[in-house]
């Protein structure tokens, strides 16, 4: 994508086990510019949250990693931690799924924003619980001054986690990755999070990368959607392509489990058979091919297919078959 901040390519991650080596990640490809926001989706174990832990150079030393990161055209990927030090949380920033586990127990809330702060800007003491209490303001918290002095504990789910993204966005990142931002939320305070993810988006045009299991957020927040199963990327299309026109059956067949109201049914809903493959031992051909109602024998399960251009647009998906999807309705 022209003018991307950050792009991603051919980014695998790999951890050697007793078993053999689980392929985490293989092969993810995107790019994400100022102001857009990308949603990564898939189920649990799919690789979303191992993909953006390797941006940011959070995995183990155990992972091995290969591919491209690149921030601002600046290559992230084989930095060592101290040359990362500058780049995390100053210009590209995370916000983690569980607040309760991220935030530290001994600490106030302003004293873990101003540290945030402090790690790249010298700011004077006074004017660091002045900064603290306005971007709890800015996130939404009410009675900032007071939240400000009180600990993790003391706060509500949803407000735990308008503390992490006032972290996250205390020194202006350009690009920010919210990993499953809603998790174990209500649907009022989800609304509330993700409204607030979105107000701070139009204020500093950030890039964000949106990781959720969550098709409904996806649909209301991402201008494009990554889907990725065990471990691959399978489709990549702007939102409304994706949700009108899928051209993968995996991504079809998360769609279908969901509720629709301009469909009449009274039925149960859909589902996918069978499990996820084995990370360890993935299939010679496509990883989906075990569970796919247009599986071909003798070709989808000899032969991996690769992320390409399918229709008009910038429509990308990873099915042998991908031309007689399109012509199946949704």
């Amino acid at each position: 994508m022209t003018g991307a901040l950050l792009e991603v390519n051919n980014l695998t991650v790999t951890f050697a086990t007793d078993d053999g080596d689980v392929h985490a990640v293989d092969g993810a490809t995107f790019s994400v510019a100022a102001g857009e926001t990308l949603g990564i989706v898939g189920e649990s174990g799919s690789g979303k949250s191992v993909t953006s832990l390797a941006i940011l150079g959070l995995l183990p030393k155990r992972a091995r990693v290969t591919g491209s990161v690149r921030l601002g055209g600046e290559e992230l990927l084989g930095l060592s931690d101290r040359e990362l030090r500058p780049v995390r949380g100053k210009r590209i920033a995370m916000v983690f799924q569980d607040a309760l586990a991220s935030l530290n127990p001994v600490f106030t809330i302003g004293n873990q924003i101003g540290e945030a702060i402090t790690v790249h800007h010298p700011v004077p003491k006074a004017a660091l619980r002045e900064r603290a209490v306005d971007l709890l303001e800015l996130v939404g918290i009410p009675s900032p001054t007071q939240r400000v002095d009180q600990y993790p504990h003391e706060l509500s789910g949803g407000m735990r986690q308008r503390a992490m993204i006032a972290m996250a966005i205390a020194n202006d990142p350009e690009v920010l990755i919210a990993d499953e931002p809603t998790t174990a939320l209500d649907v009022t305070i989800q609304a509330q999070v993700l409204e607030t993810i979105e107000r701070i988006q139009a204020r500093t045009s950030t890039a964000i990368v949106l990781i959720t299991h969550d098709l409904g957020v996806v649909a209301g927040m991402a201008d494009r959607v990554l889907v990725m199963y065990a471990g691959r990327p399978v489709e990549q299309a702007d939102t409304d392509d994706l949700f009108y026109a899928s051209r993968h059956p995996y991504t079809r067949g998360l769609l279908g489990s969901l509720p629709r109201l301009d469909k009449r049914s009274t039925g149960p809903l859909s589902h996918i058979p069978g499990q996820p493959p084995s990370l360890i031992h993935m299939p010679q051909g496509c990883a989906f091919a075990p569970r796919c109602t247009f599986v071909e024998p003798g070709l989808c399960d000899v032969q991996r297919p690769e992320l390409r251009i399918v229709g008009a647009g910038r429509h990308q998906s990873a099915c042998l078959r991908s031309d007689k999807l399109s012509a199946e309705p949704m």
